[in-house]
């Protein structure tokens, strides 16, 4: 109890919220790697799984592209990264995005596969082309679904974005490896409760986000029915 009581402390101590390797800057990196990754990851992903949502193609391959990059040790991808591109952000980041990656992608597809088929055989019924089923029916109504796999690769993401600071990088990480190095308890583990706030803070952003990317349409539907 002590331990954690010093690492308050710690983390509350002005002090520490200055300079360049003050807590506020370096949560800002962390914060900063953990929004890069979704956004590459992102970028990959969500094509590839609107694609297979769409098409109906390919799912099987997705499903185990997905499972294979979850079995993945992030630690192992790391390292090896590392060792293929040098020390720096080039390693971590492209073990961030392949972590990334399948919650996204899985996301993408699934949102689309849960749109009521009835809808959009009855908005082919009244002419809509595919591109027009796609944007105006199936992203839309897909949307929370990807958010909400955002939300998981993000919270994913920043958990893990304290071992970029094992090859080098910044991030909260760098207070709990020199804390490991020093044997400062207190510094690692007010390390990792800034690590848990900053998830708390991404996971409350992306759930306001989920309940605003649910369509007018639907939102009004479900109260008359809940009415």
């Amino acid at each position: 109890m002590n331990q954690l009581w010093e690492a308050v402390l710690w983390c509350l101590d002005p002090a520490q919220w200055t300079g360049p390797s003050g807590i506020a800057a370096r949560s800002l990196e962390h914060l900063g790697y953990t929004l890069l990754a979704v956004v590459i990851a992102a970028a990959i992903a969500v094509p590839i799984g609107w694609w297979v949502g769409h098409t109906g193609r390919g799912r099987g391959a997705a499903v185990a592209l997905s499972g294979a990059a979850r079995a993945l040790p992030t630690l192992g991808v790391l390292t090896l990264t590392a060792l293929l591109l040098g020390i720096g952000l080039a390693g971590p980041m492209t073990a961030f995005v392949i972590l990334a990656v399948p919650s996204i992608l899985a996301a993408a597809y699934a949102g689309f596969e849960a749109v009521d088929r009835r809808v959009i055989d009855a908005a082919r019924a009244q002419g809509y082309t595919g591109a027009q089923v796609l944007w105006q029916i199936e992203v839309p109504l897909g949307l929370p679904v990807l958010v909400g796999g955002l939300r998981s690769a993000a919270l994913q993401v920043v958990a893990t974005a304290t071992l970029a600071a094992y090859v080098g990088a910044g991030g909260l990480g760098r207070y709990l490896f020199l804390g490991l190095k020093t044997q400062d308890y207190a510094m690692m583990l007010g390390s990792s409760l800034l690590v848990v706030a900053l998830a708390l803070v991404l996971d409350g952003v992306f759930a306001l986000a989920g309940r605003a990317a649910v369509p007018r349409g639907v939102t009004v539907a479900r109260r008359g029915v809940n009415a």
